[in-house]
């Protein structure tokens, strides 16, 4: 595993994306418990792109142009209705400590969808990773494929730790919680449309 790997595939796991939006909002609203479980359910939502590129699937998706476009703009529809049920739910960005938890596989759920249908580690297995492993290596490609998955869950707890440290002081400024409820559902249309024009 060479230095280059390691350092690309960390600027490509803490590049924000949805699945960092995602556990910001979970670790914000629901604390620290809610942002690691976040965290988890979007890394889960890898193994099915590591899956996919370890049986050429991706390939074969990518190369038929209406399977990837139906797959992309599923994932685009559902980025947009992220965003309408942020803006609709005025709870949704709400720290309430008294507020039951959310459930682990509501969340996890949520986490695995949103990621789901996130383009950057489907461009990741598809593009950059067989750049770092002989031709049928399949072996060479889960260790690798092992390590994003790693970064990404330690990032991703992270970011949702960071935020959850957040909570105590958010409940004083009620304009800030609104004003980032709106950012989110901004984030979560302008992933929606980059996903639909790529």
């Amino acid at each position: 595993m060479s230095f280059t790997f390691l350092l690309t595939t960390l600027v490509v796991v803490v590049t924000p994306g949805t699945g960092v939006v995602y556990t910001l909002a979970a670790g914000l609203t629901h604390g620290r418990r809610a942002g690691v479980v976040a965290a988890f359910g979007c890394t889960l939502a890898t193994l099915p792109h590591l899956f996919a590129a370890v049986t050429g699937l991706a390939a074969l998706l990518h190369a038929g142009t209406v399977a990837f476009t139906v797959v992309k703009y599923l994932g685009a529809a559902y980025l947009l209705y992220m965003a309408w049920a942020m803006l609709r739910d005025r709870s949704a960005l709400v720290v309430d400590p008294e507020a039951a938890p959310r459930s682990t596989s509501r969340l996890i759920g949520s986490a695995v969808l949103v990621n789901l249908f996130n383009p950057k580690p489907a461009l990741f297995f598809l593009a950059f990773l067989p750049q770092f492993v002989a031709a049928g290596d399949v072996r060479a490609m889960l260790r690798l494929g092992a390590v994003f998955m790693a970064l990404t869950f330690v990032v991703f707890t992270a970011y949702g730790l960071g935020a959850a440290a957040l909570r105590k002081r958010l409940p004083q400024h009620p304009g800030l919680l609104t004003g980032m409820r709106r950012g989110f559902a901004a984030c979560f249309v302008a992933l929606s449309l980059r996903l639909a024009v790529a």
